[in-house]
């Protein structure tokens, strides 16, 4: 049992990833491909989130490893714009599915559809 809890993905479970919408925000304004964004592009894309708030949300994404940075300590607005952001490829499939819950629920059916 504690197995399963461990290695969910291994035992057919998967992790539910909840987010917020200002998580959903830099998510988007990252992109799910892999690629690196830069931090100027990245405050560019993002225009109506106070700074603390944005700085707050980014550092969340980081501890809890959705994103990659190439700064460990991110405090100012001015170490965002030195840093590059990118989604970890570990998680990208479990993102996808918490920005579009309907998709989740799409291969749900489909998987459904072919055992039945």
């Amino acid at each position: 049992m504690i197995f399963c809890a461990i290695r969910a993905k291994n035992c057919g479970v998967g992790r539910e990833i909840q987010l917020s919408g200002g998580e959903i925000t830099i998510l988007k304004a990252i992109g799910l491909t892999g690629a690196g964004v830069g931090g100027k592009f990245l405050l560019d894309r993002i225009e109506e989130v106070e700074a603390g708030e944005f700085i707050d949300t980014l550092q969340g994404l980081l501890a809890m490893g959705y994103l990659l940075a190439t700064k460990v300590n991110i405090k100012t607005l001015e170490d965002v714009e030195r840093t590059s952001f990118r989604v970890n490829p570990s998680y990208v499939h479990d993102l996808k599915d918490a920005l579009d819950p309907y998709r989740r629920r799409e291969q749900d059916k489909q998987r459904r559809r072919r055992r039945g």
